[in-house]
């Protein structure tokens, strides 16, 4: 099994209290143990408000972040889970992941998807098209990125998109272009284009019935399209709290819950319920969660990301899960 890291960004209220002249410093230094650590990969988020609750905390951009950690790391690949399709014109963003690409040296990943936040959405003048259109936009903005990144030109008449030989020069530096993840797990029509394009998908599908359901689905739909099924590597995110003993996950969830409650008030409970639960699969003591993702490896689960909350304040679950979770399935 292979593993990724996300980065906080703010967005999960997870740099509340560190000053913003400070944030960046953070997140770096995150980057780079990562980078000297045994993960694959880092992650960011693509949003621009906080969530559950809009809020005037950091929110600090995905495709900024990027390229600040590809020039600031050497090794770890880099990605975001996942980029709104909807939030950039395609054929600009291909030129920004390109560029991206030659910083890092060839350690771009693109996670793509049709976005949901409608808040943000609305906030920032970009409407809120029904779930059918971001999907048709979708489609259509991954043409437009796959032409670019193999030819270095790219033309579509679109419903959504025109563009009408866009130049994406230099190419990016990976050969057949910048390696697509497909996010998101609607049955008929975000799998169907994760069977045509990508080369992993990520869904949410943590727990085992739904991961083994929306498999079966997309098996079904690269049957339909022609493509290989066990060519795409399934991969999953996990919010993750780890400690030695049940009672060290219990403190850490009550530090958690202690520092976003002054910022979500009633909503806190909504923000916990990603921590607390039969499906919190990413929380436990070591032993816990290797057990459960033995399991979803065997389910065909290839990638495991997972999300720290405590992270900028506190690296030793990371370290934790680094020596026992990872050791033990990689």
């Amino acid at each position: 099994m292979r593993f990724g890291l996300f980065i906080p960004q703010g967005w999960r209220f997870d740099l509340v209290g560190i000053d913003p002249a400070e944030q960046w410093r953070t997140m770096r230094d995150l980057a780079r143990a990562a980078d000297a650590g045994p993960w694959e990969s880092l992650w960011v988020f693509d949003h621009f408000h906080t969530t559950p609750e809009p809020s005037d905390q950091a929110t600090h951009e995905a495709w900024t972040l990027m390229s600040a950690f590809a020039a600031s790391t050497d090794r770890i690949r880099l990605g975001q889970m996942c980029t709104c399709m909807a939030y950039r014109n395609p054929a600009y963003l291909a030129k920004v992941a390109a560029t991206v690409d030659i910083v890092s040296g060839g350690r771009t990943e693109m996670g793509i998807g049709g976005g949901w936040y409608e808040h943000e959405w609305r906030a920032y003048g970009y409407g809120f098209p029904s779930a059918g259109e971001r999907l048709r936009m979708l489609d259509e903005g991954v043409q437009i990125m796959r032409q670019a990144w193999t030819t270095g030109t790219a033309t579509l008449d679109g419903r959504h998109y025109q563009v009408d030989g866009a130049i994406v020069r230099p190419l990016p530096l990976q050969g057949g272009g910048i390696p697509l993840w497909i996010a998101g797990g609607g049955e008929k029509v975000t799998l169907k284009i994760a069977a045509k394009y990508a080369a992993y998908t990520n869904f949410a599908g943590g727990d085992p019935e739904t991961f083994d359901a929306k498999s079966a689905i997309l098996r079904a739909h690269t049957e339909t399209v022609g493509t290989d099924f066990d060519a795409i590597v399934r991969s999953t995110n996990y919010n993750t709290v780890v400690g030695a003993t049940e009672a060290e996950v219990e403190d850490r969830l009550a530090a958690i819950e202690a520092r976003i409650t002054p910022f979500l008030g009633e909503r806190t409970d909504v923000f916990m319920r990603n921590y607390r639960g039969e499906n919190a699969l990413g929380v436990g003591t070591p032993e816990q969660i290797v057990e459960r993702l033995q399991d979803m490896k065997a389910r065909g689960l290839g990638y495991a990301i997972h999300y720290f909350p405590e992270a900028a304040y506190d690296r030793s679950g990371i370290e934790l899960f680094e020596r026992e979770v990872i050791s033990a399935l990689s």
